[in-house]
């Protein structure tokens, strides 16, 4: 009984036997194959580390909806609250380069243009060369019947800004209420905010008559507004791709550190894959040439005249070593 249960174990270790002697015999006739000329020899690679599996992805970032006393207002994660009063409300962004803000008044006088008010707000922030463009008709927010957006450039103590501001009014007998929403941000940065920032800065909405020092403005519920959605939307897809590209840059990185540790404490190069550019090969430091062939076999040699496609029927290609 004991011999009929070991028999199919047997049966399946001469099996194995066979074939890995079967696979042993083939690479000793493919080597023969190969015919390496004198003074070239076989080798193996090293195998590269692979990186570690990079963290799972942030949650998705969201647009906080607050409240104060005199607004609501959309905020991006991490933003700190600066003014968030009667007449201004402003945010800046975790780093300290960017800015959200808003400014409004009542009383005006009507002969004051949009470009007049929203200049004005912008020099509060005291900037250097102020520049802004004439402005185009924008959409105002809930509460004001027209609205003109400018472009801006400035610089803050010799750092290039730039923004976007847009100034809402709302004209009543003898004068009117004009409020400034604005996006700025470092030049640098701005390419990646300017889709979606300048959008934040609009969801805001009075939620107190005294709002500007004058009643009668109509509250909104942003959350529900289809500006909103955008925005939120956006910001979504902004927050992804700078945590992608910062993921992606970390561990580049790292695989570039290892790689330099490798080639400098374990006696290894990177070689480049004639048959696949984007592919790199590490050979240990043991010879000044290598030529590889279709199959990934590789030959070593420090003789720089010898060609082993000379009698050969196998194609083989110069390996290039990596420069650091």
């Amino acid at each position: 009984m004991e011999q009929l249960i070991l028999k199919p174990y047997v049966q399946l270790a001469w099996i194995f036997c066979i074939v890995f002697c079967a696979c042993n015999e083939n690479q000793k006739n493919s080597n023969a194959d190969m015919k390496i000329p004198e003074g070239m020899y076989l080798i193996e690679p090293i195998e590269s580390e692979i990186s570690e599996t990079p963290p799972k992805k942030k949650q998705e970032a969201v647009l906080q909806i607050e409240r104060g006393a005199f607004f609501t207002f959309a905020r991006p994660e991490g933003w700190q609250i600066g003014e968030n009063g009667q007449y201004s409300l402003s945010l800046s962004a975790p780093d300290g380069k960017a800015i959200i803000f808003m400014v409004g008044n009542s009383g005006l006088l009507p002969d004051q243009t949009p470009y007049q008010y929203a200049y004005k707000t912008m020099m509060a922030l005291q900037p250097e060369n102020l520049r802004m463009s004439q402005g185009i008709t924008a959409q105002p927010i809930q509460g004001f019947s027209y609205a003109m957006g400018f472009d801006v450039h400035y610089y803050i103590q010799g750092a290039p800004c730039q923004g976007y501001l847009t100034c809402h009014v709302q004209p009543y007998y003898g004068g009117s209420v004009m409020a400034v929403t604005g996006a700025c941000s470092d030049a640098s940065q701005w390419e990646g905010y300017k889709g979606w920032l300048p959008i934040v800065s609009e969801q805001i909405a009075a939620i107190d008559g005294n709002a500007f020092g004058m009643r009668g403005l109509m509250a909104q519920n942003i959350d529900n507004s289809k500006s909103y959605a955008l925005a939120a939307q956006n910001y979504r897809a902004w927050s992804s791709k700078l945590q992608e590209q910062v993921t992606n840059d970390r561990y580049q990185s790292q695989d570039r550190q290892n790689e330099e540790f490798r080639e400098n404490i374990g006696g290894v190069n990177t070689w480049s894959n004639p048959y696949e550019q984007e592919k790199n090969i590490e050979i240990q430091n043991k010879y000044s040439y290598y030529w590889m062939d279709a199959q990934g076999n590789i030959l070593g040699t420090d003789d720089p005249g010898i060609n082993p496609n000379q009698g050969s029927t196998t194609e083989w290609k110069a390996m290039k070593k990596n420069q650091q």
